[in-house]
């Protein structure tokens, strides 16, 4: 395993370099970061915000514009994949379909040479060892191209987990073919194995869920920006950009537009207390409250607000409300009656202030009241 050192790492691409230096040239904004030795991430953000250009980066499919990647103390920023000692798992399954799925296990295992080449035995136990691991010992000798595309990227998968002494292992969307039910057991499974193994997995996805029961740390990407990093914890609790806010969640943050009077903030209107005292900002300010953190109450008791639509998902319901001309998402628990003439009531110590789409943090709102 290693512990992987991004140092001002960016690129762009020959044909999006329009102007030299514009920063809306980069797919890939300069970027310093560090992967812990064992850490499972998850890089996650829309489609076309950077994450699979900064994995093939990783893995010496692309070399950076510019910066230096080191793996430990060791710089590879120019190596090619073949000397980086990682499993690189793609969004579709690459297989040999002459092959039996035990073959393709033991595909990159046998080509391996000199000081690294292993015995066939250790082969046999490593292949044996992923069959259990996936659930495809029935499958063993059957020929690849016979199989689902389910099953097919479960090979791919272990394809990148029967090389027990990488570098790292990266995922690239590597569940996008597998059928809903079988996705949310491999991203369990992959968790175990992780635990079980320590490896260094990097996991790329625009689906939040697969980042947040994969990964111990989440990286959001943004146009081609990484803009948070941290647990899903921090990320769902403490988003320091209304992009994560929206981004994480289901349903996501509300942001509202507002104004501030000391330690409230006045959103049409009405006025909401603050956790703490801000000043006079500039510019763009948005309260992120989360659907989780707001009540329905009587009206007279909260602001005012008109109901527009109820989904039910099961185990609780989905309120759409208009605050005046404001969309706003509140969750209600089954079984909580939601009244004829609604107002609402904001958690204060939910509440967040955003100025041009950062979060302003309680700190400095403190230091400068």
């Amino acid at each position: 395993m290693a512990r992987i050192v991004l140092n001002n790492i960016a690129h762009r691409y020959a044909s999006s370099a329009t102007a030299a230096g514009a920063a809306d040239s980069y797919a890939l904004k300069p970027l310093s970061h560090v992967w812990e030795d064992g850490g499972a991430y998850a890089l996650l953000g829309p489609s076309g915000c950077g994450k699979t250009t900064l994995l093939n980066i990783i893995s010496g499919l692309i070399t950076p514009s510019q910066g230096q990647l080191l793996f430990d103390d060791t710089d590879v920023s120019h190596l090619p994949t073949e000397q980086r000692n990682i499993a690189q798992v793609f969004q579709f399954p690459v297989l040999y379909d002459t092959m039996t799925v035990a073959e393709n296990l033991a595909f990159p295992l046998r080509n391996r040479r000199g000081s690294n080449k292993l015995g066939n035995a250790d082969i046999k136990k490593r292949v044996d060892d992923a069959l259990v691991m996936l659930g495809l010992e029935h499958l063993a000798h059957k020929k690849a191209r016979s199989l689902t595309a389910d099953d097919k990227q479960k090979i791919s998968l272990g394809r990148g987990l029967v090389r027990t002494d990488v570098n790292a292992i990266l995922f690239d969307e590597p569940l996008t073919v597998i059928d809903p039910h079988l996705k949310w057991q491999l991203r369990t499974r992959l968790k175990q194995i992780h635990r079980e193994f320590g490896h260094t997995m990097i996991y790329v996805t625009h689906d939040q869920t697969e980042a947040l029961t994969f990964a111990d740390k989440v990286v959001v990407m943004l146009a081609g920006e990484v803009i948070q990093t941290g647990t899903p914890e921090e990320l769902f609790r403490h988003p320091q950009h209304t992009f994560v806010g929206k981004f994480i969640g289901s349903p996501g943050m509300n942001i509202l537009s507002c104004e501030l009077a000391g330690d409230e903030a006045i959103v049409e209107g009405c006025r909401f207390a603050l956790p703490t005292r801000y000043p006079a900002l500039s510019g763009n300010i948005e309260l992120g409250i989360r659907p989780e953190f707001i009540r329905l109450v009587d009206t007279g008791k909260g602001a005012p607000v008109i109901v527009t639509a109820i989904d039910d998902v099961g185990h609780h319901r989905i309120v759409r409300a208009l605050l005046g001309r404001q969309l706003l998402d509140i969750v209600v628990a089954e079984g909580v009656a939601i009244p004829a003439n609604p107002g609402v009531v904001f958690e204060t110590g939910s509440i967040g202030i955003y100025q041009n789409a950062r979060l302003v943090s309680a700190s400095f709102a403190e230091k400068t009241t």
